[in-house]
């Protein structure tokens, strides 16, 4: 089709038989007819994957016409977010919202600036180009530098809006169609006599009620998918911490996100290495009401050790020499096993072997466990499993009880606790805790 008369303009390029010809009578045509040339250009390139030196960013560039100004990009480091401008309104607003419902999460942005150039003539002295025209920020990052901008000329008579790459072009197309052309270049639908014309003076009431009736709704569907989505993102950096700590962590991160657990579930929880000032005793001190246990966190590549269970048993031993005017009733051990395979790959429980489970005179919780009652705020669950009272065995000294004949279970705790391990409840039914 004839370029000149195009209403816009698509990934255009100022090269020599790269499309230079057809951008110049684009450019001309709508000078000719008093209107502003619409123009979309990307920036960046999703799929870059060149070697790069560690501190050198990633970037690309967009040159003008005239070729003495260019718009410079740098690929944002992973994980960086947008949001929309400040001030920003009518058809840039929508172009903002509609880029960040659509852009994928796992894309890139690149951080946008203007800059002028520097011209190197055959034999002559370098010439040192200004910027002249002006970068309006639709979309900025979190140090509020544009990376979604709509860039336009002195004269006025061009806006170019630079997007990044790997935006999917229907959302854009849609806003083209029906906010851009309308309110930058109405006469375009008014020479294809388009329905979206939108010229008040040719509009009976109806119509225009009805179509400002229509752009309220999409702003407001528009602004409501931005704050659910932003409540999305939210919810998932709150909880991810967590998720990937209880089912792949190791030390200091596996024993902040069962801490965090434990929390969430109503315990009150202190970090014995900090407050004893040393390793000498368990990695947790949990309280719930009048129950006081100590919490040993471990992990495992694999099947985790019977010996592990020792540890606990050690500290609930020297805990009263530590700690002789804080009593605990017992302790707690929590294990995560098998953190080299998937989770559904994963046994639910940390030791199988019967005799072993049958001795255990302490709960022995998988983070699995733990991770599925905080993914559904199953906090009972979590409590009841915490709280089984503790066992007197033979040769070990007798604890501190926080229970008596007829226990009153703590506020909000299931007082026959679930308990799937056939010795636990064994133990249990003799001592005449639970039915």
């Amino acid at each position: 089709m004839e370029s000149s008369d195009c209403a816009a303009a698509l990934e255009p390029s100022i090269f020599h038989n790269h499309g230079a010809a057809e951008l110049d009578r684009f450019l001309t045509g709508a000078a000719s007819r008093n209107e502003i040339a619409l123009i979309i250009a990307t920036i960046g390139d999703i799929e870059e994957d060149q070697p790069r030196f560690p501190n050198q960013a990633a970037g690309d560039s967009l040159l003008l016409p005239g070729v003495q100004e260019q718009i410079a990009g740098v690929r944002l480091p992973t994980g960086a977010s947008a949001s929309l401008a400040p001030d920003i309104d009518g058809a840039d607003r929508d172009l903002g919202l509609r880029l960040l419902n659509s852009h994928p999460p796992e894309a890139p942005w690149w951080g946008l600036s203007l800059h002028g150039l520097v011209v190197q003539s055959a034999g002559g002295p370098a010439a040192h180009h200004e910027p002249t025209g002006q970068l309006d920020a639709i979309l900025v990052d979190g140090l509020g530098h544009p990376v979604v901008a709509a860039w336009t000329p002195q004269s006025g008579e061009q806006r170019w809006y630079v997007i990044p790459d790997g935006c999917d072009c229907h959302p854009v197309l849609d806003w083209l169609r029906q906010h851009a052309l309308p309110e930058r270049v109405p006469n375009a639908l008014r020479r294809a006599r388009a329905p979206l014309a939108r010229d008040q003076a040719l509009q009976t009431p109806a119509e225009a009620s009805a179509l400002q009736a229509l752009d309220d709704l999409e702003t407001r569907y528009e602004d409501e998918r931005g704050r659910i989505q932003s409540q999305q993102r939210e919810a998932t950096a709150a909880a991810e911490p967590v998720r990937n700590g209880l089912l792949y962590g190791t030390g200091t991160e596996l024993e902040r996100a069962v801490a965090t657990t434990l929390t969430a579930a109503g315990f009150t929880v202190t970090e014995l290495d900090e407050y004893l000032g040393d390793t000498a005793s368990a990695d947790l001190l949990v309280t719930y009401g009048p129950y006081r246990r100590l919490v040993e966190v471990k992990s495992a590549s694999g099947n985790a050790g019977e010996s592990l269970v020792g540890d606990l048993q050690r500290h609930l031993q020297t805990w009263p020499q530590l700690r002789p005017d804080e009593p605990v009733a017992g302790g707690v051990l929590i294990v995560n096993h098998q953190h080299r395979h998937e989770p559904a790959d994963r046994t639910r429980a940390v030791y199988v072997r019967p005799e072993f489970v049958a001795a255990l005179t302490a709960p022995v919780l998988s983070t699995l466990q733990l991770f599925d009652w905080w993914r559904n705020s199953d906090w009972a669950a979590i409590r009841s499993a915490m709280l089984v009272p503790a066992t007197d065995e033979p040769g070990t000294e007798t604890l501190p009880r926080v229970t008596t004949t007829n226990p009153t279970p703590a506020p909000n705790v299931d007082p026959a606790p679930r308990i799937r391990d056939r010795g636990w409840r064994d133990r249990l039914r003799r001592r005449g805790s639970i039915e």
